[in-house]
């Protein structure tokens, strides 16, 4: 089948760029969540507080990347670079003099503008340079965040072990300077979507009224939450859908209306769970590797991730399908889930290894068969597919898994020896799950030795159960996976649409 061809032979340093680019963004998330139990300890916050700042490092993504999907091709590429790098550097400044939960939920929340930002210019520009093989050059790209994890990790773990989080969580600014440097000079393509002829109007009509509610009720709900509005996601549906309906006449597409709620289930899954790898893997591991013993699991996973997102190509040609590919790994992922909720000692390493191989073609596969069946929606459709990733494990995906760890110690205590509740925990804190208890960490700290004890195995049971309940959301993926497989067999099967030719 026909391509648009891109005008010019590929610029690869304009690829490795946009690489080094998402890096800085793999160093911002690592950093954090490496530091969460120093700044956590530090402000005395709750593990659903935690888990609050931890998703807030990512629902804000969407919302810079979706706005900016909105007017990228009219501002440019490069104003969009800039921006990040403020974002980048910004954040940076905040979280740094940080004084408690206020400052590090607001620099977080810029630094996640800033991440979002980056991948609003990289993924169009990725799929407008190579639009004949865009599953395996976004799956390349994309081997950037995992390896941003393990070079930010390698310099917080083994460089600066004994500063304080906060020259840790600065780190950041080492890749940033580098891609504004290396994307300063650079001439960036015309979109894919703009150089067919495509309208801005057909763009937005692929998305279409039902698309664009959703996208709305997920930003809108967490703003609410914020400002105490408690209807603001249905406010937000409503007014995103009706614009939306007005302009374009469209409701959407019902493949990408799929796609996007899917791509829910898919975040949390992987980047979710990656939020809570290090505080639920420090104890179990710590026998076998010692301090920062959770890191390391998490920088052995991202290994993981870098090597063979390097080899998507191949592996693509193997499996014979994007949809395939995406199918085995919600398989591995659910055996890796399972496992890890239930393994003990060097059995953790293996189920690890089988969740990193599972979560590695997730996110940048997604995005391949996105840009290949709907060419026309341009930096739209791409883009807010990875912004409702972000938006839905941001809001919800961080945050439960913080609540179901918060609510079964609750419970654990409760059953072992009620007076340790009565002692220890906090009862009616409120997070955008519902009302839950906490463990006060001052008390805890000052706790005597025979009370600690039991609340660390608590905390152990609590952590394990997290993950069983997480082990879920892959399957529910696989049967949908399964479901498009079919889907696109009775069509015929899988191949990418032409954009030129097609209006859907």
């Amino acid at each position: 089948m026909s391509q648009t061809k891109t005008a010019q032979a590929p610029d690869m340093g304009l690829f490795w760029g946009c690489f080094i680019a998402l890096i800085a963004t793999g160093f911002g998330f690592i950093a954090r969540v490496l530091t969460s139990n120093e700044w956590g300890a530090d402000f005395n916050l709750s593990q659903t507080q935690v888990g609050e700042i931890n998703g807030v490092g990512l629902w804000p993504f969407a919302i810079s990347i979706v706005l900016f999907s909105l007017i990228i091709d009219r501002i440019g590429y490069k104003a969009a670079m800039w921006f990040g790098l403020a974002c980048h550097i910004i954040s940076t400044i905040i979280i740094f003099f940080a004084d408690g939960y206020g400052m590090m939920y607001a620099g977080t929340f810029i630094l996640a503008l800033g991440s979002g930002t980056v991948e609003a210019y990289i993924n169009p520009v990725v799929a407008t340079m190579f639009n004949e093989n865009k599953p395996k050059w976004l799956n390349i790209l994309h081997a950037g965040w995992p390896g941003g994890m393990i070079l930010g990790g390698l310099i917080v773990i083994l460089l600066l072990p004994g500063l304080e989080w906060r020259y840790k969580i600065a780190v950041v600014l080492i890749p940033a300077v580098i891609y504004a440097i290396m994307l300063a000079g650079k001439r960036f393509p015309v979109q894919e979507r703009v150089a067919m002829g495509v309208s801005y109007k057909e763009m937005l009509g692929e998305v279409g009224a039902i698309g664009a509610a959703i996208i709305g009720y997920m930003v809108f709900a967490e703003i609410g939450r914020l400002i105490g509005f408690d209807l603001g996601g249905i406010v937000g549906a409503l007014l995103a859908g009706i614009i939306f309906f007005v302009y374009t006449k469209s409701l959407g597409q019902p493949l990408y209306i799929f796609l996007l709620l899917l791509m829910m289930i898919l975040a949390t899954t992987e980047l979710g769970v990656d939020s809570w790898i290090p505080p639920l893997m420090e104890g179990p591991m710590e026998p076998i590797f010692g301090s920062n013993a959770g890191g390391w699991v998490l920088l052995y996973t991202s290994l993981i991730m870098v090597i063979l997102r390097f080899y998507a190509g191949s592996i693509l040609k193997l499996v014979g399908s994007p949809l395939r590919l995406l199918a085995i790994s919600a398989l591995l992922a659910a055996i890796g889930l399972a496992l890890l909720s239930k393994s003990a000692g060097i059995g953790i390493l293996v189920a690890a290894t089988i969740y990193g191989f599972g979560k590695t073609f997730f996110w940048p596969t997604t995005l391949g068969v996105v840009s290949e069946q709907f060419p026309r929606g341009g930096a739209m459709t791409l883009n807010a597919i990875a912004g409702m990733g972000m938006l839905a494990v941001g809001t919800f995906g961080a945050p439960i898994l913080g609540y179901l760890q918060d609510s079964a110690i609750a419970s654990e205590l409760q059953e072992k020896d009620p007076r340790l509740v009565d002692t220890y925990v906090i009862d009616d804190q409120k997070s955008i799950i519902g009302k839950y208890k906490s463990l006060n960490a001052e008390k805890v700290a000052a706790a005597p030795a025979a009370d600690q004890e039991i609340i660390a195995e608590a905390q152990g049971l609590s952590q394990k159960n997290a993950l069983s309940s997480a082990a879920t959301l892959p399957i529910i993926m696989l049967v949908c996976y399964i479901g498009l497989i079919l889907y696109f067999r009775s069509k015929g099967g899988y191949k990418p649409v032409d954009g030129a030719s097609s209006g859907h």
